[in-house]
């Protein structure tokens, strides 16, 4: 008996399983692929078999230390399965249904949601026990920090019975991208700056979730929609979705930026701004291409290091609302089965932000496609 076979057996009789997944062993560290236990489910935990996963930027900053310091992590967590074992008090979900994971289970409890702002749930879900590194690893026996609470590049992960949104079927590799970046874009776009019919709409920054939030803009109604990058495929690609003007920022000053978007809108500048990359030139160009009164919303996550300097009395002579969109303000049992059947009538093209198909042991590999601003996702199919 293979030393594989023998965990599997003894890990059988204690209700756990053995399934294959990424990890980020330590800081800036290639991915592995390993062999990690699944315990049993507690009262109100799920196991779901994983169909798809996407690779999101937020696990290479998990990766690269950027977000905390909890390695080892198991990373993933844009991801659609199906729910195979249920806890013993589970209600929310049966075995069978086919499920977008989420990352903010609301408690119902907290200061938050009983204000009426589930959004902002303060105290979400997760799942009772934590995955670990199995028997073999170096490390056997070492429990994984799931990537914001998931953890789903793995063939199957322990989740809360609140982290599973029931959806219709459909394929695992769009849906499971609601799951984070393109739900984060198109809530910052709809929920967030709440977006009017008629208004005026500048994105910065045309990857992944700046393009989700391009089409958020498009199918709340707004009637110009300006992408801004520094790459042209990336501005073609915006206009795909929606973008009805662009603008290359390669060889121009911020400045330089910020009066074209102003030029675009009869010197005002626009209704609503977006920064979908969270750094210090693209916050300042945000914050100065928006209307007198106009709304600022920044999607982009900067890292532990980054700060934002402009001066207070721009900040108090220009009035409006600079608001963070924390995962698109959604709450995913509303939006996840809303987008899923909007994309399944063709009103929203949540299949066209998949750019390829991979396999688990091809994430480190994606990552360098992603930095490389490759593609919208690469999502790994199981």
């Amino acid at each position: 008996m293979t030393v594989n076979e023998n965990v599997n057996e003894n890990s059988s009789q204690q209700g756990a399983e053995v399934v294959r997944g990424v990890i980020a062993r330590a800081k800036g560290e290639p991915v592995e692929t390993v062999n990690i236990v699944v315990p049993a489910p507690g009262e109100h935990d799920v196991i779901v078999k994983v169909q798809a996963c996407g690779v999101c930027h937020t696990d290479l900053a998990y990766r690269d230390g950027d977000i905390e310091d909890a390695f080892p992590f198991l990373l993933g967590h844009e991801a659609a399965g199906v729910v195979e074992r249920v806890g013993s008090a589970v209600s929310h979900v049966e075995v069978g249904d086919f499920v977008i994971l989420n990352w903010r289970a609301v408690c119902g409890e907290c200061r938050a949601c009983k204000k009426g702002e589930p959004k902002y749930c303060f105290n979400t879900h997760n799942a009772s026990a934590k995955m670990k590194l199995s028997d073999g690893d170096t490390d056997a026996g070492t429990e994984l920090t799931p990537a914001l609470g998931i953890g789903s590049f793995a063939e199957k992960t322990l989740v809360h019975e609140g982290q599973c949104t029931k959806v219709e079927e459909t394929d695992p590799a769009a849906a499971g991208l609601l799951g984070c970046g393109i739900m984060a874009g198109l809530g910052a776009a709809v929920n967030t700056a709440d977006i009017q019919l008629g208004e005026s709409v500048a994105v910065f920054g045309c990857g992944g979730v700046g393009t989700a939030a391009i089409a958020g803009a498009k199918l709340a109604g707004a009637a110009k929609i300006i992408a801004v990058d520094l790459d042209e495929t990336k501005l073609a690609t915006a206009q795909e979705f929606g973008a009805t003007d662009t603008i290359c920022g390669k060889d121009l000053s911020e400045d330089e930026v910020i009066e074209a978007v102003r030029e675009l809108t009869d010197g005002f500048g626009t209704d609503v701004t977006i920064d979908a990359v969270g750094i210090q030139p693209t916050w300042r160009q945000a914050f100065y291409s928006r209307d007198h009164a106009g709304r600022m919303v920044m999607v982009g996550v900067p890292n532990l290091t980054d700060h934002v300097d402009i001066p207070a009395i721009d900040l108090y002579g220009r009035g409006g609302s600079i608001k963070p969109a924390w995962y698109g303000d959604c709450l995913p049992e509303r939006d996840f089965p809303a987008y899923v059947s909007l994309s399944k009538n063709g009103q929203f093209p949540l299949d066209k932000f998949v750019s390829e198909r991979i396999a688990l042991d091809d994430v480190e590999e994606a990552f360098g496609t992603m930095k490389a601003g490759k593609v919208l996702r690469s999502v790994v199919e199981f």
